[in-house]
């Protein structure tokens, strides 16, 4: 399946692959990011490099032929813990009393994108994500008290009630993505498993902080321009509109602007010359 990148989202992607890979070979390296919670009770600033949350999404599913078609997703997720990993093997799980989170504040967001989708055998479907489809937007819960309803339809974002004091953080537009959903894993219901895993996904969204998102995520800054989800899915068909729901997580990078990438492989031509004209002089 191909996914729709545009050359600079390649470029960050790949800058993200590496950065994953990192130095530690058993470990994830994430970005690291600095929050200032926003609550009454706690209010010193913490870092992490992960926020984990579980989901809920509407998708409409739209054949167009005897093997796939396209799609129409509407997501609301909700923050469930930040996780500081810093390249160890034993991730910190930070506290409650240490972020507020759940107590002195909510954290959710609302997206919506479209899509192309292809079935195969054993109900197995491929997905991807439509670049600037749809969009983000990531929100403070002052009070913990916001309710949602789901649309009728992927094509609409969920319904807010109790939202009036709500504060929007940041907002954003998919860039890429896919999924893949295979029913015969052995963790899934068409194995021996529960469903609670029938396939997963990754999708790239820009992200850019509005003036208050800027006094809860207060470092770096700038702050960094795209986020990156991924999760797992429940069993669906894709055929009509579905509920499907699991975990995701996100984190954070840069995207690579393509004069740069074009400049650093520049330079290490020069350094290749330079080394190839002292070796000749030898």
């Amino acid at each position: 399946m191909k996914a729709l990148f545009s050359k600079k989202v390649l470029a960050s992607a790949i800058a993200a692959m590496s950065m994953f890979a990192g130095a530690n070979a058993h470990a994830d390296v994430f970005n690291q990011f600095v929050v200032k919670p926003a609550g009454p009770t706690i209010n010193a600033p913490f870092t992490a490099d992960r926020i984990t949350g579980g989901y809920a999404e509407i998708a409409t599913f739209t054949p167009t032929s005897a093997t796939g078609g396209t799609f129409q997703v509407s997501l609301r997720w909700v923050a469930g813990q930040f996780i500081n990993n810093s390249g160890s093997d034993d991730p910190d799980e930070l506290p409650t009393l240490t972020t507020g989170l759940g107590f002195d504040y909510g954290l959710y967001a609302l997206y919506t994108a479209s899509g192309t989708f292809t079935t195969g055998a054993n109900g197995r479907a491929s997905f991807s994500f439509s670049e600037g489809t749809g969009n983000l937007a990531v929100y403070l819960d002052d009070n913990v008290d916001t309710t949602f309803a789901a649309p009728a339809t992927g094509a609409t974002a969920y319904a807010r009630a109790n939202a009036g004091d709500d504060i929007l953080l940041a907002t954003g537009n998919p860039l890429a993505g896919e999924g893949n959903l295979d029913p015969t894993l052995s963790t899934c219901s068409g194995g021996s498993g529960s469903g609670i895993n029938c396939g997963s996904f990754g999708s790239t969204t820009s992200f850019e902080l509005t003036a208050a998102g800027m006094n809860f995520f207060i470092d770096p800054t700038p702050f960094y321009n795209l986020s990156f989800q991924s999760g797992q899915l429940n069993r669906f068909t894709p055929t009509g509109t579905q509920s499907i729901n699991g975990s995701l997580d996100v984190v954070f990078a840069n995207e690579v602007p393509e004069p740069a990438s074009v400049g650093l492989l520049g330079l290490g031509l020069l350094g290749l010359g330079a080394a190839r004209r002292r070796k000749q002089a030898k």
